[in-house]
């Protein structure tokens, strides 16, 4: 069976993609005939020769091609190639998994980088003792954030077949016989043929409900099984090593903004927060229910066989008693009879009746009861697993699944605050008081234990509903638990007045209070977020002014000492250009670190990354190596966002590969493991006064053409599908503040993913070849740059992140968006820049890594990125087609036919893409 194994591990991605493009192409000749079948081949024919020859008279003979094409003929050809993305992400999904399972059947001496193993492994061989392990331990805190940000252009429906492809996939790997060979591909082609006839588009865009449901789906398939079990792993893994009994705890959790993130989005109300509330405690207790049932068909021991404990047994009486129910109907099955009546209550808790569940709490302590007794005859060193994997889940989700984060403008707070202090006669103009006497008022008001307002008082439609979302807080954390919501967060911070706001808000629900005595009661957690470039450089001082505050400290001091801080990674890069945006969030961290540290308070800084490279995206491992390590030892919070839901946690493999890596990476950070001499002495002085000029010319370039030049707006508006992307349906909320037009307003998300569409990914490169060109102009030190690249985790991680964007950017494609810009002069003026800031970055990036070509230092996403090329380029160079041809309509011409297909070319370029928005 081994060496069986061992032979089909070496099939390749290649073979896989072979195997899934033959049976798609017997579902194209099914669905739309040999003609169908011939012109999708003839295109990926002539795709493939305008990757191999970039004569300009290839492109010339591709585009009168698909000029050539019937409206039904070229929707199928369009719907072909973002079938056989899609596809192609399910074979390089099952490829990564079978790499790891590859490392899993080899000896010890091989290790599969960034695996638990390997971090354990390193642990150990740096002499990192016990002690030292139990305290990195103690301080091992990930929280990831799945947010209501809608970049996931693919409807679930379609990623329910996906699963199921990959999950056929994998078992046609593993199958001995030609009958289930046969079998498995016939269910294959029915997938697909599934998928073909299945709608892509949204009708409508997604209620916010809708979006809680989506979010809950990865919950409910993957993870409320794989936490567990990347927590018990790495707990076995530490023992096996170092032959000593650890206690892993529940360092790995996910929040959630869905239903909760309000900034921008109109449709989250009060009563929509608590409704997504309640619909995580029904998900959580269902699969409670479900694991249970599990458990209590496994464990049949009978007290005729062995002796149990007397604390369950007297547990069980009274259960009994109290339930009036005896919970299985054989007596001496004690273990089922107590497992009975532990189902009884999570049903009654579903139903909000008596004799549920107080907390999770209560839930685990009945079965560490059974894990108790099972130790009076179980053998030794062989636990019930199921048991303790169950003890996890209720460890990690409790009773409310997903802690969920609210969020809110700071505008909105102030209006609010207004308008209570105006009708309480405190201040008849608040908003127009200066900073000190806005902080003097918000002071005065917050020492006073009295409220301000009473459950009489009446307000405007929008200061009422601010106030009905802090009493949905307070009766979440009173009905859900203390977990259910911990944090509030402030879009927009720029003062200190913004987070005091919030407490004063807080303050009138019963969430702050201040006692007779000067205690202070706090159960809120408020982050500031800072997201423009000024206001990443004015955090630091915003936060000690905060910290000297003596009432806030109280509030610190209520909530454990520990100050959360959101860092926005879209808008400062929006704002500044990725490599500026980059090094301002690294020094910001460090500085606020500092400060914190003088005050004796702990900082959980939460990275609101993107999917796409333009909002620091990337790997999670990569986003916790580009932080200053001595930030990471307070706990971690990390957005997950949009379309890398299903690219992580769709697939089980998949999903515990990205969360090792990440722990992996954290645990021997926290740990302090420096694997060179080098690396410890980095970032050295000169270093960072190297990325501070180098960040200051990228800013100036990047801003001379996003700011500085009048005609860039319209050159976006017009040469990227932004207006077509508001008809994708692919989010509740509205693409831009306001609804203004204004650059300024313009929502992070659909400014990427336009230049995503178009190729020209400008967010996540442009400038930065500047920046080190005008570095080495000055210096001519390009060894120090190299030295940073190789030791300073970083920059190493932003040049490659460099390398990423510059690879799937591509600026012969690019090329042909501008055919859609109505003044040619001005399209060709800025194209030329952007084109020669690409070149320019390319050559430099390269010189830095000291490598023949971008991405070889990773040859399978570079080969990854390669394979896809020509399955893309068609998609683009019809949408631009189609665009052309929607934005000449005349405003009473019927255009939703073209429309549509448009739309199909922008989700076929984001399935290709990956990292979209």
């Amino acid at each position: 069976m081994v060496q069986k194994e061992m032979q089909l591990s070496k099939i390749t991605l290649n073979q896989d993609v072979d195997y899934l493009n033959m049976i798609l192409d017997e579902v194209l000749r099914h669905e739309g005939g040999e003609e169908l079948l011939g012109t999708v081949k003839h295109f990926r024919s002539l795709s493939k020769a305008l990757r191999d020859d970039k004569n300009p008279s290839n492109f010339d003979q591709f585009n009168q091609e698909i000029y050539k094409l019937e409206p039904d003929l070229r929707e199928k050809v369009i719907r072909a190639f973002s079938v056989n993305l899609q596809l192609y992400n399910i074979a390089e999904q099952n490829y990564r998994g079978r790499r790891r399972r590859q490392y899993q059947m080899q000896d010890d001496n091989i290790i599969q980088s960034r695996s638990l193993q390997e971090g354990v492994n390193q642990l150990f061989d740096h002499n990192i003792s016990i002690d030292q392990v139990e305290k990195a331990l103690e301080d091992l805190s990930l929280e990831l954030v799945i947010t209501a940000h809608p970049t996931e252009a693919t409807r679930r429906t379609m990623l329910r077949v996906h699963q199921r492809i990959a999950k056929l996939l994998k078992q046609w790997e593993f199958s001995y016989t030609r009958y289930d060979k046969k079998v498995i591909q016939e269910m294959i082609e029915n997938e697909i043929t599934i998928l073909w006839q299945t709608a892509e588009i949204r009708e409508k865009k997604p209620s916010v409900m809708k979006e809680v449901s989506n979010g809950l789906y990865f919950f409910d398939k993957v993870l409320f099984n794989i936490l567990p079990v990347l927590h018990q792993d790495l707990e076995d893994l530490l023992k096996e090593k170092y032959n000593h009994d650890f206690h892993v705890p529940a360092f790995l959790r996910f929040g959630s903004w869905i239903g909760g993130d309000r900034d921008g989005n109109p449709n989250v109300k009060a009563k929509t927060t608590y409704k997504t509330l309640k619909e995580h405690r029904k998900l959580v207790l269902e699969k409670y229910i479900e694991s249970i049932d599990k458990l209590k068909e496994k464990l049949s021991q009978s007290t005729k066989k062995v002796t149990v404990s007397e604390a369950l047994v007297e547990s069980i009486a009274n259960d009994q008693k109290e339930l009036q129910f005896n919970g299985w109907h054989k007596s001496d099955e004690v273990y089922r009879v107590k497992l009975g009546l532990i189902l009884r209550r999570l049903k009654l808790t579903a139903k909000d009746q008596d004799g549920g569940y107080r907390d999770a709490h209560a839930l685990r302590d009945d079965l560490l009861l059974i894990q108790e007794s099972l130790d009076y005859h179980h053998p030794n060193g062989h636990p019930i697993k199921l048991l303790r994997h169950v003890l996890r889940q209720v460890q990690i989700f409790g009773f409310h699944l997903a802690t969920l984060d609210i969020r809110n403008h700071s505008g909105e707070h102030e209006n609010t605050l207004a308008e209570i202090l105006r009708q309480v006669g405190i201040a008849d103009d608040y908003k127009a008081l200066d900073e000190e006497e806005k902080l003097a008022t918000l002071i005065k008001v917050l020492e006073d234990p009295r409220p301000l307002i009473s459950i009489y008082d009446e307000f405007s439609e929008s200061s009422q509903e601010m106030i009905e979302t802090f009493r949905t807080i307070k009766e979440a954390k009173d009905t859900f638990g203390e977990r259910a919501i911990e944090v509030y967060l402030i879009s927009m911070t720029q003062s200190v007045s913004d987070i005091l706001e919030v407490l004063v808000l807080a303050k009138e629900v019963g969430l702050y209070r201040v006692y007779p005595d000067g205690k202070v009661r706090s159960r809120l957690h408020v982050a500031p977020l800072l997201e423009t470039i000024d206001d990443l450089k004015f955090g630091p001082k915003m936060i000690k002014h905060l910290f000297d505050i003596p009432l806030y400290r109280k509030h610190l001091e209520a909530r454990g000492d520990l100050q959360e801080i959101m860092l926005g990674y879209s808008d400062s890069s929006k704002d500044g250009g990725n490599l500026t945006a980059n090094w301002e969030l690294y020094k910001t961290q460090d500085e606020i670190h500092s400060i914190a540290s003088s005050y004796g308070v702990k900082l959980k800084y939460f990275h609101g990354r993107g999917g796409s490279l333009g909002r620091g995206g990337g790997p999670l491992y990569s986003s916790l190596l580009s932080q200053p390590p001595i930030t990471l030892g307070d706990g971690v919070k990390i957005t997950e966002q949009g379309e890398v839901l299903s690219s992580r946690y769709l697939l089980p493999d998949i999903a515990y590969r990205s969360l090792e890596q990440a722990t992996s990476v954290l645990l021997t950070s926290i740990a302090g493991i420096t694997l060179t001499e080098k690396h410890a002495d980095m970032p050295s002085e000169e270093a960072r006064k190297t990325m501070a000029y180098i960040s200051e010319a990228a800013l100036k370039k990047y801003q001379d053409l996003v700011f500085g030049d009048q005609d860039f707006l319209k050159y976006f508006n017009q040469g990227t599908p932004l207006n077509e992307l508001g008809a994708l349906n692919i989010g509740s909320r509205p693409m831009k503040r306001k609804g203004s037009d204004r650059f300024e307003d313009l929502r992070a998300i659909p400014w990427v993913f336009a230049w995503t569409q178009s190729r020209q990914l400008l967010p996540a490169w442009y400038a930065a070849g500047t920046g080190l060109k005008a570095y080495l102009d000055e210096t001519n030190n390009l060894t120090l740059l190299q030295e940073m690249y190789q030791h300073w985790p970083f920059f190493q991680a932003t040049i490659n992140n460099l390398q990423m964007a510059l690879t799937k950017a591509d600026l012969e494609i690019a090329d042909a968006y501008t055919d859609m810009i109505e003044d040619q002069t001005m399209a060709v003026r800025i194209f030329d820049q952007i084109r020669d800031e690409h070149a320019l970055t390319k050559e430099v990036v390269l010189k830095i890594a000291q490598q023949d070509d971008l991405m070889d230092h990773q040859p399978n996403i570079k080969e990854s990125v390669r394979l896809r090329n020509p399955l893309v380029d068609p998609l683009n160079l019809i949408q631009v087609q189609l665009i052309n041809q929607l934005r000449s309509l005349d405003d009473n011409d019927e255009s939703t036919p073209l429309l549509e297909e448009v739309l199909l070319t922008i989700n076929g370029i984001a399935a290709g893409l990956r990292n979209t928005g």
